[in-house]
């Protein structure tokens, strides 16, 4: 969509500054930015043009003026041209570079991209300031597809009458061609196609006054002799060799054709600002003037030029800009030739392309259609609605389910540190302790020997409860009874078994025939489709053919144990809810947080790991041989939770994690991870730790909606792509950030991707699709 910029620049003088406003808006649209600044005094500027000014036409080139006599000077040679026309260069953008521009110049850069199609009108009454070469800003030079042209600054919209014809209707005025060549400017009309031209060669007023009565003219040519009368900026053009006439003088006929239909004006003629200035009270739509005198080359270089892109389909003002940026090869020989053609544009209308002036509709007035604030809110909306509906339902199926789960895991690797659970003693059984017992004697990882004498030296220091992670399906041999004993009776001790899954085929393992029901936990283990483990078995109805049939898991058993210490009793909500004192445990649903459609059977819960440099890290450790052989401190058992298992990695008991080590996933025992399941629901229970939670279905659709709205409002109002995508990613690190945030002080898990991607589609969408409708609009 092309964009409209108007540079109002108010009343002032050279000596005292001017005001200047900007406002930025889409072709069609009324301006939605808005802002003001200023220019300086500065009398040079003036006195800079009028050397200019005087240099160039005081060169001795073939052109087209009359009424311009030269000053009796010696001819100023074409390197005086080029430093004057330097100097002015350089001043000019000085001028423009000031603090108090730097407003426009900035808001112009944020708000406009280079690959835009920019229309930019100057309106000012000053006509020292017309006379300036915008052209050279250096800003506008940046935007290869945008061209300035002059406007005044009471403008109206003139509503007039439908062509009935098919072919675009000209009337060329070939004027008093004393010196030059106007026949080279009738043959390049010629070549026009589907054009319907009327030549008038050297016409008399009367003739050319009847012309403009008789016919809906759209195009209005001369080419001739012209200038304009400094003193009341009074433009004429010379007809013939005797008559010359103002712009005044055929001010009715003129119109007239303006109500017929009259588009565009082209003086192909020396010092036409005069011209364009008393046509701004006739309202006609576009003007093409020359701003000082043209040699007789560059007018009809310039004709060829910008009629065979205009009529090829290029719009007007980047047709001009073509042609005059094609007259820079000439400017070795004819110095400024590039500065010469200059638009004049009526504010009220809309440029045609040569295709919309054949056709009849083009000639009805255009209206200036309005894009209001609510119109905008409400596409904005809507887009921003369906974006999150959209990724809401591809969620839901679970395609997204991958990529949340391994943000999930990034948000808890960036979690600030944890010290290890003090409460826990681990008691590991390594691959040192698994060879130095007899071979004979072993019954997988641990002895019936080295259990014995590992619970009567424990035993002795009185941990709160001692939780066995180790499968043992035979019978304890009749030498240790006093084993035998501590297994049957004591309520300190917890034993693990595993609980078959007929879903998966997997087979239980049968617990110990010494240990009662009671002080059974099951190690079952859940393990996402990426077998990393992020959920937390609390309890489950075993099937009736297990071996296994303990209800609560190994971690739960541990942790009421020794909550029932501190006076904390598992209770049960109306609602089916566990209830920890004030903790209240919400299960897993199939649509929880990320995870969409997962196998929510039994109770389980999010695995709110205690953050670490590693996982492993959870508490204090001491191998089985260094408790067989008194290397422990008393302090470090009594009263604690003694959970004993093997970390030899020959048993394969080894779990991947969240957390990543040589990058994969970073594989832990299993008894690391009862310890970390065991050490989140005491530090829940008593620490006031949060457990893992998401928020519900709706409120994370509203969550996705609203970054999709936002990712929508950045499109909308950051215009430049480079200013977008840093906006955006500003926007994409808060989002994280609050994520982030969000885990680490309430334990939430708020939809990231989702969220992430309704902001990228949303800014897309506005790009991709909000302006093509607009334009189509």
């Amino acid at each position: 969509m092309g964009k409209l910029v108007i540079l109002k620049i108010g009343e002032g003088s050279f000596e005292q500054g001017f005001p200047v406003t900007l406002q930025i808006g889409d072709e069609n649209a009324r301006p939605v930015v808005e802002i003001t600044g200023e220019l300086p005094p500065n009398p040079e500027i003036p006195r800079d043009y009028h050397r200019w000014q005087s240099t160039y036409r005081n060169l001795k080139l073939p052109s087209r003026p009359i009424g311009l006599p030269k000053q009796l000077i010696q001819a100023p040679s074409l390197e005086d041209c080029q430093q004057v026309t330097e100097k002015l260069k350089v001043s000019f953008n000085t001028w423009l570079a000031c603090d108090g521009f730097r407003p426009i110049r900035e808001k112009w850069l944020e708000k406009l991209m280079s690959a835009d199609k920019i229309r930019v009108l100057l309106q000012t009454k000053d006509l020292r300031l017309q006379k300036l070469p915008w052209h050279l800003w250096d800003l506008l030079e940046r935007y290869p597809h945008t061209e300035i042209a002059l406007s005044a600054p009471a403008y109206e919209q003139v509503n007039r009458v439908a062509s009935t014809s098919d072919r675009v209707k000209i009337l060329a005025i070939l004027g008093n061609s004393q010196g030059i060549d106007t026949q080279a400017d009738r043959k390049l009309l010629e070549l026009l196609p589907n054009a319907d031209i009327t030549f008038l060669v050297e016409p008399q007023s009367q003739d050319l006054t009847d012309r403009l009565w008789e016919q809906h003219w759209q195009i209005l040519f001369f080419a001739g002799h012209s200038s304009t009368v400094e003193t009341n900026v009074t433009g004429k053009i010379y007809i013939n060799q005797t008559e010359s006439l103002t712009i005044g003088q055929l001010k009715y006929g003129l119109r007239k054709a303006v109500e017929r239909g009259l588009q565009l004006a082209i003086f192909n003629s020396c010092d036409g600002l005069g011209l364009a200035w008393e046509f701004a009270d006739l309202h006609i739509p576009q003007i093409i003037v020359m701003r000082e005198p043209v040699p007789d080359r560059v007018a009809q270089q310039f004709l060829k030029y910008f009629l065979a892109a205009f009529a090829q389909g290029e719009p007007l003002y980047l047709a001009v800009r073509q042609a005059r940026e094609r007259l820079q090869g000439l400017e070795n020989q004819l110095p400024c030739a590039s500065w010469l053609p200059v638009i004049c544009q009526n504010p009220a209308e809309i440029p045609l392309t040569w295709q919309e002036l054949s056709s009849n509709s083009a000639n009805l007035p255009t209206p200036v259609r309005t894009v209001t604030h609510r119109q905008s809110f409400s596409l904005l909306l809507l887009f921003s609605i369906a974006i999150a509906g959209l990724l809401t339902g591809i969620r839901y199926l679970g395609v997204l389910q991958p990529l949340e789960l391994s943000a999930f895991d990034q948000l808890l690797r960036s979690r600030p540190q944890e010290k290890p659970d003090s409460r826990l003693l681990l008691v590991t059984v390594t691959e040192e302790d698994v060879q130095a017992q007899p071979e004979s004697e072993r019954r997988g990882s641990l002895s019936d020997k080295s259990l014995a004498q590992l619970v009567e030296k424990l035993a002795i220091y009185q941990p709160q409860v001692i939780g066995l992670d180790i499968y043992r399906e035979h019978t304890l041999a009749k030498d240790y009874p006093q084993l035998h004993k501590w297994m049957s009776q004591s309520d300190r001790f917890v034993s693990v078994c595993r609980v078959s899954d007929p879903q998966t085929g997997k087979s239980g393992i049968a617990p110990p025939k010494e240990v009662s029901a009671d002080s059974l936990g099951f190690s079952n283990i859940l393990t996402d489709a990426d077998r990393v483990v992020r959920r937390h078995y609390l309890a489950l109805t075993p099937p009736p053919a297990s071996p296994c049939q303990a209800s609560y898991s190994l971690s739960v058993q541990l942790a009421l144990r020794y909550l029932y210490s501190k006076g904390i009793t598992l209770e049960f909500t109306p609602d089916g809810m566990w209830q920890l004192g004030k903790l209240k445990f919400k299960p897993l649903e199939a649509h929880t947080g990320g995870y969409q459609g997962i196998d929510a059977l039994g109770h389980q819960i999010l695995l709110n790991y205690r953050s670490s440099t590693s996982p492993n890290a959870i508490a204090p450790q001491i191998t089985l041989q260094d408790v067989i052989a008194g290397k422990f401190n008393a302090a470090a058992v009594k009263g604690k939770i003694v959970l004993i298992g093997t970390t030899a990695e020959s048993f394969h008991d080894y779990w991947p994690t969240p957390y990543i080590y040589q990058g994969n996933a970073q594989e832990i025992p299993g008894v690391i991870l009862q310890a970390q399941m065991l050490s989140q629901l005491l530090s829940a229970a008593l620490d006031g730790r949060p457990l893992l939670w998401s928020w519900s279905i709706w409120s994370e659709v509203i969550w996705i909606w609203l970054w999709s709205f936002f990712g929508c409002l950045l499109a909308w109002y950051i215009k430049r792509v480079d200013y977008l995508i840093l906006t955006a990613t500003i926007a994409f690190v808060i989002l994280y950030g609050s994520c982030l945030i969000i885990l680490i002080l309430f334990g939430g898990w708020i939809p990231l991707v989702p969220a992430a991607l309704a902001l990228g589609c949303g800014a897309v969408t506005v790009v991709v699709f909000l302006n093509s409708y607009f334009q189509q609009k």
